[in-house]
């Protein structure tokens, strides 16, 4: 029996990944990429559009003919994730992407209606990159769009959990955010804020001098005074 739409997962954050309850399925790196995009814009596309983005350099008839060939692929399979009814290509409703509950998320800590549930999960679901090692360009537009609301959406949480006196995950939050941009002067503030909460002085002066170093190496200027306000503040 073919499995329901909404057994089929899309894992799109680290790397790629197909599973049909629970169990991964091997499919080829075409069939990735096209499940990607299609995922990635979230709504369905002509099969004209979809074939010219994802065969930039090839002839029109030839990139039509390598999606005819991935769909094949993808029904031969017996995996029903692509709709291709009325001259279109989309995800089939009820396929679930990790991707979405992500953004999902983010959004909520950003708004500020987070749940018991988010609260209790920390900074751990954002934690993840979009495809991190795909390097089209319809990809990494959409990696650099998530990096900066999940950012953001990690200062949200990294504030709010100081504020509930979770320091320990609150640093974490704050840390996994500059992992994700190392020169987001915000959140070194945070780290700095964080550590200075603990108590822990030296700490925060070794984040201000990391960035201090990271800020010249990179961007040839420092990084503005409200840092070593913060140090002076809470070191006083």
């Amino acid at each position: 029996m073919a499995p329901h739409a909404s057994s089929i997962r899309l894992h799109l954050l680290d790397s790629f990944r197909l599973t049909i309850d629970g169990n991964e399925i091997t499919i080829p790196h075409p069939a990735q990429r096209l499940l990607t995009l299609l995922s990635l814009r979230k709504h369905p596309l002509l099969r004209t559009y979809a074939a010219g983005t994802l065969w930039l350099d090839v002839p029109e008839d030839r990139a039509a003919a390598n999606l005819r060939s991935v769909l094949w692929r993808l029904r031969s399979l017996g995996v029903p994730v692509v709709d291709t009814r009325h001259g279109i290509v989309g995800l089939m409703p009820g396929v679930s992407v990790d991707l979405y509950e992500a953004e999902a998320l983010a959004r909520r800590w950003l708004a500020g209606t987070e749940t018991e549930a988010d609260l209790e999960a920390g900074s751990v679901p954002l934690e993840g990159e979009l495809l991190p090692d795909w390097y089209e360009d319809w990809a990494a537009d959409e990696r650099d769009r998530f990096r900066q609301l999940r950012v953001h959406a990690l200062e949200a949480i990294a504030e709010r959990l100081a504020a509930a006196g979770r320091l320990g995950d609150a640093v974490l939050a704050a840390l996994s955010a500059l992992a994700a941009d190392p020169l987001r002067e915000s959140a070194h503030r945070a780290v700095i804020k964080i550590h200075l909460a603990e108590g822990n002085v030296a700490e925060a002066i070794r984040q201000l001098r990391r960035c201090e170093r990271l800020m010249i190496e990179e961007v040839g200027v420092p990084p503005s005074s409200r840092l070593n306000d913060l140090i002076r503040a809470g070191s006083g």
